[in-house]
């Protein structure tokens, strides 16, 4: 009588309220199962590959996570370096830890090629700046007095300046004693470009001119010579001769 009350005319979901509703869009495909995608190793590698040939300088893990918005593991950005220095191994190129970071550079034996067309010739430094460089190697952290009693020669400043201005060595400190003198030390630049990742790592004393030498952007060959320095005090001029001139004939 009323088609309210009529059992016939309830809807089936009423009849089995424990039934679940029919999933919307269904027949458009199986919906994603969430979690992370996995992680595509090739393509870290490439990425990583062209950043760190594009780069000038030294590239941390840390710089390199970046590059993935901190995605990517620093254990897997590791292991994508390893494999990249092995595939790189056999070519002219290669692939090495510094101290600064990750780099490609030339390896050694190819870099004299490339001087050929270099339109910068690579500094030059005198057999002074190298023994100043290996005793505060060595012997660090050290004062230019320290450089002097090892040499038994004075330093010149201009010695000192050189090396700083390469990036070689770094003032770290002043020492606690009359006139509070600097002391240095080397810097990461220096084990960047004997490609070293850390003191330890140095080579004998008697092999480190050679290092420096086939490093990749310095020469070891004597500067030209400097101006003669004008003396401090003047010397008295020899007083003029009084004997009489003699004439030929």
């Amino acid at each position: 009588m009323n088609e309210q009350t009529n059992p016939e005319t309830v809807p089936d979901e009423i009849e089995n309220p424990g039934s679940e509703p029919d999933v919307v869009g269904q027949g458009e495909g199986p919906a994603h199962e969430s979690g992370p995608d996995p992680v595509d190793m090739t393509h870290i590698k490439r990425v990583l590959e062209a950043a760190l040939l594009s780069s000038a300088e030294p590239l941390t893990v840390q710089q390199l996570r970046r590059l993935f918005a901190g995605e990517v593991a620093a254990d897997n950005i590791r292991k994508v370096l390893d494999e990249l220095k092995d595939e790189w191994s056999e070519r002219s190129i290669e692939l090495t830890a510094v101290a600064s970071g990750w780099r490609f550079r030339v390896k050694p034996e190819y870099q004299k090629f490339l001087d050929r067309i270099a339109a910068e010739k690579p500094p030059r430094y005198s057999r002074a700046v190298l023994e100043t460089l290996a005793i505060v190697a060595y012997r660090q952290p050290v004062t230019r007095g320290d450089i002097e009693d090892v040499r038994g020669v004075a330093v010149s400043p201009p010695t000192l300046k050189a090396l700083e201005e390469r990036g070689w060595i770094e003032v770290v400190g002043h020492r606690e004693t009359p006139g509070r003198p600097a002391i240095f030390a080397t810097t990461k630049r220096f084990l960047d470009d004997l490609n070293l990742r850390s003191l330890e790592e140095l080579p004998p004393l008697a092999e480190l001119q050679s290092s420096l030498a086939a490093a990749h952007d310095s020469l070891v060959e004597a500067p030209p010579p400097a101006p003669e320095q004008q003396p401090l005090i003047d010397e008295p001029t020899p007083p003029e001769s009084t004997e009489p001139e003699t004439h030929a004939g």
